[in-house]
């Protein structure tokens, strides 16, 4: 690999966006840690985009760590698999972390076992026909790491006619407090390395690229050091959010635009997040399916800030008490990030494949500000990294004009909130536009339902 390689572009981004305060000095030097076995995991059949998942078990069946729990719904699904060794206790609606009740497959934990995977014998990636990949990383139920949760092997699958030139991967972490990716980074590069390089000569790329902001510069220099022959780029890229959301990192990297209603997959790339292509390595040199993630526990209200290595499916409660619990004026708990998580029902929802942080705030970071008509100042035109117009979308979506909103492209929005964050008259414009995005959908479903 160059240094022209390593460095190129270093000051490639993409127009609009804000700078928020990055709040991450409380975890960033925080190796990750094991968080203590939980004595009940709940696994939502439903955590990532698509169909659920179809449970394989039965009440009172014993599972071994690893062992697949149920399989894929559908092609746009992903397995599940038990994040412990236990048994199955009940499959049936839990609370979720918006408050509504889904399907879950329960499990108690064995308080006997050692909890240790048992590690596979290698998969031979490299004889697999695409086919074969795709099917082995649905099988492993790996999505997308970032937060979407979107499942990894449907990025894999590339329709007839289209090439795939570049990897890119996704080591941006832009979102405020999070630290996880940056800590996978640093304590393992060598996987994130090998994932990257699976993903690329499976998929017939040229190169593979790592894009990380250099607010990181010991991941940075971590990657750098790890790389051997492998045509595999690190750039370094100018703080900024949402540096992170897919269109706006490819835009930064190769100073590429997908087009609305495009695919990066339509320019040729496929993005995946950090923890998505380490997954991909686990589950082809250990066979460890998707059953453990790192998530950053951080804000005002935490006693003592961790990065952590949790079994999916722990109570949001056990992660808090090994954190040293809640202080006394936390008001808000929050799942993901601060511009695009959302506040938690109750603290006995579980750690998601999706769950990148889990954040206590306290009251002077959730007092909601008065908020004041609109001054047509443009600011959030100004921040909307996708050139939509969000104060045109909060006043429809007051009024309930959602339709107009879909002829006015609200559907483009990605609602990373930097519009919000703009706002100087504190209008809550990313919550108004969520509301009406939520009534497009339910009017969608009722539409095909009858």
């Amino acid at each position: 690999m160059s240094l022209l390689g390593t460095l190129f572009n270093l000051k490639g981004t993409f127009r609009h966006g804000v700078h928020p305060d990055p709040h991450k000095q409380q975890t960033v030097d925080l190796r990750i840690q094991r968080v203590p076995f939980s004595e009940r995991y709940v696994m939502p059949l439903g955590q990532h985009i698509g169909v659920p998942a179809k449970p394989v078990v039965e009440k009172g069946q014993s599972l071994t760590r690893g062992e697949l729990i149920a399989e894929p719904g559908a092609f746009m699904s992903t397995a599940l698999h038990s994040p412990v060794t236990g048994r199955v206790a009940a499959i049936e609606a839990c609370r979720y972390t918006d408050g509504s009740f889904k399907p879950a497959i329960v499990i108690e934990a064995d308080p006997y076992a050692t909890q240790q995977f048992q590690p596979q014998p290698p998969v031979d990636w490299e004889a697999l026909s695409i086919d074969e990949f795709i099917q082995q990383v649905q099988r492993a139920g790996i999505v997308g790491m970032g937060g979407a949760a979107f499942p990894a092997h449907v990025k894999f699958s590339i329709p007839e006619g289209q090439r795939i030139d570049n990897v890119l991967i996704n080591g941006a972490e832009c979102e405020p407090y999070l630290t996880n990716d940056h800590r996978l980074m640093v304590e393992r590069p060598a996987a994130v390395i090998r994932g990257a390089e699976i993903v690329r000569r499976k998929l017939g790329a040229r190169r593979a690229t790592i894009g990380v902001e250099d607010n990181k510069p010991d991941a940075i220099a971590t990657l750098q050091t790890e790389l051997g022959d492998e045509p595999v780029d690190i750039v370094g890229l100018p703080m900024k959010y949402p540096q992170g959301a897919e269109k706006m990192l490819i835009k930064a990297i190769y100073d590429i635009e997908v087009p609305a209603g495009q695919l990066p997959r339509d320019c040729g790339i496929v993005v995946n997040n950090v923890g998505t292509v380490v997954a991909i390595a686990d589950w082809f040199d250990s066979g460890m399916p998707l059953i453990e993630r790192v998530v950053t526990v951080s804000g005002p209200g935490i006693n003592y800030p961790a990065n952590l290595i949790v079994p999916l499916g722990t109570p949001l409660r056990d992660l808090l008490k090994f954190c040293g619990g809640l202080s006394d004026d936390t008001r808000e708990v929050i799942s993901g990030g601060p511009m695009m998580g959302a506040p938690i029902a109750s603290l006995d929802v579980p750690v998601l494949k999706g769950t990148s942080g889990v954040l206590a705030f306290t009251e002077s970071e959730t007092s909601r500000p008065r908020e004041y008509p609109c001054i047509h100042c443009g600011r959030c035109l100004d921040a909307c990294p996708y050139f939509l117009n969000p104060s045109r979308f909060a006043r429809l979506a007051k009024a309930r004009l959602y339709d107009e909103m879909k002829e006015i492209n609200v559907l483009d929005c990605v609602e990373c909130g930097a519009c919000t964050f703009a706002c100087p008259s504190s209008i809550p414009i990313v919550q108004h536009i969520r509301t009406a995005k939520d009534n497009l959908r339910h009017q969608h479903r009722r539409s095909h339902s009858e």
